[in-house]
């Protein structure tokens, strides 16, 4: 399996209805913790606010299970949680046309399970369609919280080579390289930044020294980035450039 980030962990793809949503209600003032400008490090996770946006857990958007493990019954990829570090922006470049979201994040997951990559589940932390629905990626444990264990630690991704552990992974679908992102696509993923960084105190519009703590491997980077913020690549296509800006709305989305 090419996940783990001691072994190097995958590099960026660019290629390639829901039941029952769940509404969440509206987000809770700063925590008061922000962290300096400067240079920060790993932090403990607070209590989760509460999102203003719908989310589609695995069960709504019927994330097959069963391909999460082998014909034995063996787990493909067991998670691994660790702390979160950085929050990065990726588009999905998956080339679909289908007009179900739901469908298409069905088929980046198969890909990305049992398909080319062959992760044993999806790499993403979070996807985000056009109309700004948030879909659960990786699975994460049992405990009801997306992408978290019950400690609030990180379930790591797949989706920057070797630089996954307590970085989270925030998707959105489609093909960003010409084109923005959707006015509603864009709104909640700076929701989801705003819950994200308030819940893992950090400073949006500060760099963190991620140390990969499987690896070792260390890099200084913004705390909120983009996949080429970390790798030689296209993604996330326009949100690169629109990045500074996306932080400033965060920022000023958690001091209320």
């Amino acid at each position: 399996m090419r996940h783990s980030d001691s072994t190097g962990p995958r590099s960026g793809r660019q290629r390639a209805s829901p039941a029952s949503p769940l509404p969440r209600r509206a987000l809770l003032t700063a925590l008061g913790a922000a962290a300096s400008a400067a240079v920060i490090g790993p932090s403990l996770a607070a209590a989760a606010p509460a999102a203003p946006y719908t989310l589609l857990t695995r069960r709504d958007w019927g994330a097959d299970e069963t391909l999460r493990f082998a014909a034995d019954g063996r787990e493909l990829w067991p998670p691994e949680y660790h702390p979160v570090q950085a929050l990065t922006v990726h588009h999905t470049a998956d080339g679909s046309t289908d007009p179900d979201p739901a469908a298409r994040v069905r088929a980046i997951y198969r890909e990305e399970a049992v398909g080319a990559d062959d992760y044993g589940d999806i790499g993403y932390n979070y996807l985000i369609d056009e109309n700004g629905r948030v879909y659960e990626g990786r699975w994460s444990g049992t405990d009801g919280t997306p992408a978290h264990d019950a400690g609030g630690r990180l379930v790591t991704g797949a989706h920057v080579q070797g630089y996954n552990s307590g970085n989270v992974g925030i998707a959105l679908l489609g093909t960003l390289t010409d084109r923005p992102a959707s006015a509603a696509a864009r709104a909640t993923l700076v929701r989801l930044l705003a819950e994200l960084a308030e819940r893992h105190r950090i400073d949006p519009l500060g760099k963190v020294a991620y140390r990969n703590p499987v690896s070792g491997v260390s890099r200084v980077a913004p705390a909120i980035g983009g996949h080429r913020h970390w790798a030689n690549t296209d993604c996330p296509g326009s949100l690169y450039t629109a990045m500074p800006s996306v932080r400033e709305e965060v920022a000023a989305l958690m001091a209320g």
